[in-house]
């Protein structure tokens, strides 16, 4: 059984700031995954240096960023995102980052494990580039993956009944509202799975003051492979 989880930090600044990565980092010790695909983990600006310091994480969380190119040597993340991990996972894990279209820059992070791959997102804010992202996503990863996948972050998709047609072949779950955080009223934070996967329980993970830390509650599920 393993516990996936998604998070959009919101550059560590939880609504209006300040800059306080240390309660991103206590809610996602306190959420305890094996494996967590994290959003907006850089500042936008420049080089687009790390929100969430890197020196930090494994000593806080016990997870293990993954390795890939990032977008400049002082960003933590690619497009914003990052997937940490378990050493013991990290130690088998491939990477590879995956361009989107879009009317803005996206893109997805694909880990691969032996028995999972794992998609990492954060989708445009208009629906129609959510559309083609989706689209691009599934199609290359029937090419790139096994059977078990799992595609999991902010879709910023508040409907449950638009935008989400290429995922036709994946059981889509959005455990809660997760946005925004101290009064959740949207469901923009989502996972989807092949069903290959089964899906244990999942949740909206409100403690540690999670409320406090980002614009979004992490949310997350527990799978077990087949």
């Amino acid at each position: 059984m393993l516990k996936l989880a998604s998070y959009n930090l919101h550059k560590c600044r939880g609504l209006t700031g300040p800059h306080a990565p240390e309660r991103n980092l206590a809610v996602i010790a306190a959420l305890d995954p094996d494996i967590i695909a994290l959003q907006e983990v850089d500042f936008r600006l420049g080089a687009r240096p790390e929100a969430l310091p890197r020196r930090l994480i494994t000593e806080t969380t016990g997870l293990v960023p993954a390795e890939f190119n990032r977008t400049s040597e002082t960003s933590l993340g690619w497009h914003g995102q990052t997937i940490l991990m378990r050493p013991e996972l990290a130690e088998q894990a491939v990477i590879r980052r995956m361009p989107l279209p879009g009317i803005e820059p996206r893109g997805a992070l694909v880990l691969r494990l032996p028995k999972l791959t794992v998609i990492g997102v954060h989708l445009g804010l208009a629906r129609s580039s959510r559309r083609a992202q989706l689209a691009r996503i599934t199609a290359q990863a029937s090419r790139i993956a096994e059977d078990n996948i799992a595609l999991m972050g902010d879709f910023n998709e508040w409907r449950d009944d638009r935008g989400l047609e290429s995922l036709a072949g994946f059981r889509v779950i959005a455990p809660g509202p997760s946005y925004p955080a101290p009064l959740p009223q949207f469901r923009l934070d989502r996972m989807a799975f092949s069903t290959t996967l089964k899906l244990v329980r999942s949740g909206v993970f409100a403690g540690e003051r999670a409320r406090d830390a980002s614009d979004h509650l992490p949310i997350w599920a527990e799978i077990e492979l087949p």
